[in-house]
């Protein structure tokens, strides 16, 4: 397997007068192949959401036991994405992507179909945790060559926008599951399936590993491969983290971690920060579905349809915020960053006092949550990509992978795992009210944080 995943060998370079067009066409393919691939990942691993409500009604499982499962995903994505980082840096990144999305997407397809008990619900929790822990490790295998891919095919000058543009694709992903589950409920409604709720698991892995095919007709791993110069020859552009090494681009794990990675004090900065933004990324993502539903503001059909929307908005809201980096301050990331979690503070204000606001009126409250999810979702993904950014930003390309890995594994540990999911999903089972408060705490807080870089970034540039 090792053998099979190595990267491929540098071929001959290209004649000159080859060189323009085959750069250009091949930068837009393999941006689309990690594109759709990311989304792709994104269709395999937030389905229990969804399908949790129902779930639930239907007595296989409870809010606590939910918010266990969810966090199995973030627990061993946190580490995979870490881990499976520094085994992608030595990798094809084509394949990487490939083999773990049809392995997520297989393992989404097993829960769907899986005869859960309708009697016991610590075995149906004990088996959904281990499901989920095996989806978790899978995901893992799409950031990491994603970065490799970003880091060797776009120079560090023009990376900030071109990865917020590439970074949409897990919103898209995300608001994609949403409809492509509601579709798939109608589906096995129409066909006479009670449980429903299986089409949100099902449904959305067969596209996912539709997705797969086109990925592996697009995606290269570097442009030498290909016969073409480095990115920074190409574009003339020098200005990313050198190496101290000069032979080759296998560094030993040692060096990568500890030189590039542990010793570095701003990337740790740029991982803590990174634990509040998830905290309120997924907690008001991944629990809207549930909490809305519960508390009787909307339905099960206008649940999934927010959560579409939460996440589609923050495409748009991506793609700007990476825009407003590279015009107004050239690239940096911190100006923006900080920008956003004020406008989420605002967002998750209003989001947790909709209820009040609306005076019992539904059609107001309904009004009110969805600008509070637009908002929030418009605004928490600019931190989300640009933080990738920032991280990329500290280290050699060489040790991409290795430095979103350990970034993410702070996200998803602390922020996904134990904030948003379990510490939040006990926190619901006695009072929505204080959870939404979690949240209003947790974007002040990532206010700061992400203040913290302003400096260092301005002394940079």
């Amino acid at each position: 397997m090792s053998r099979f995943l190595d990267p491929p060998a540098a071929k001959p370079l290209l004649p000159k007068e080859k060189i323009n067009k085959i750069y250009s066409s091949m930068r837009f393919r393999v941006f689309m192949g990690a594109f759709m691939g990311y989304a792709g990942y994104y269709l395999v691993r937030k389905n229990l959401s969804l399908a949790a409500p129902d779930m639930i009604s239907q007595g296989l499982i409870d809010k606590g036991k939910v918010g266990i499962a969810m966090s199995a995903v973030s627990i061993a994505y946190a580490f995979s994405k870490f881990i499976m980082g520094t085994v992608s840096d030595r990798s094809d990144a084509r394949k990487f992507l490939c083999v773990g999305l049809i392995l997520s997407a297989l393992t989404m397809i097993c829960v769907g179909i899986f005869p859960f008990s309708p009697t016991n619900m610590a075995m149906n929790a004990a088996i959904i945790f281990a499901f989920m822990l095996i989806v978790g490790w899978l995901s893992g295998m799409g950031w990491p060559p994603c970065g490799r891919i970003m880091a060797h095919w776009f120079s560090q000058n023009e990376r900030s926008f071109k990865m917020s543009i590439w970074n949409t694709s897990h919103t898209i992903g995300s608001g994609s599951l949403g409809l492509l589950a509601m579709a798939g409920v109608v589906i096995f409604g129409s066909m006479g399936i009670g449980e429903t709720w299986r089409a949100d698991f099902i449904v959305p892995s067969v596209v996912a590993l539709l997705i797969v095919l086109f990925c592996w007709w697009s995606l290269r791993d570097t442009p030498e491969s290909c016969g073409l110069p480095s990115i920074q020859d190409y574009r003339q552009d020098y200005s990313g983290v050198k190496t101290k090494e000069v032979a080759g681009e296998k560094l030993p794990f040692k060096t990568l971690f500890i030189d590039y990675v542990l010793k570095n004090k701003l990337l740790w900065v740029i991982a803590i920060s990174n634990v509040l933004v998830y905290m309120v990324r997924y907690g008001v993502g991944d629990w809207s579905p549930t909490y809305l539903q519960e508390e009787h503001i909307m339905d099960a059909s206008e649940c999934k349809l927010a959560f579409s929307v939460h996440n589609y908005v923050g495409a748009v809201g991506t793609i700007f915020m990476g825009w407003i980096s590279a015009k107004f301050f050239k690239g940096r990331c911190a100006p923006p960053n900080v920008i956003c979690m004020i406008m989420v503070f605002i967002g998750t204000i209003l989001y947790w006092q909709a209820p009040a606001l609306g005076g019992g009126n539904p059609v107001v409250t309904k009004t009110l949550v969805y600008t509070a999810l637009v908002i929030i979702g418009f605004f928490i993904y600019g931190p989300v990509a640009l933080i990738g950014v920032q991280a990329l930003n500290t280290v050699p390309k060489n040790a991409a992978g290795t430095a979103a890995g350990f970034v993410g594994l702070f996200g998803y540990l602390f922020g996904d795992s134990l904030a948003s999911k379990i510490i939040i999903g006990h926190i619901a089972e006695s009072s929505w009210n204080t959870a939404n408060l979690m949240f209003v705490i947790g974007s002040a807080i990532g206010i700061v944080l992400c203040a913290l870089l302003w400096n260092s970034e301005k002394n940079e540039a």
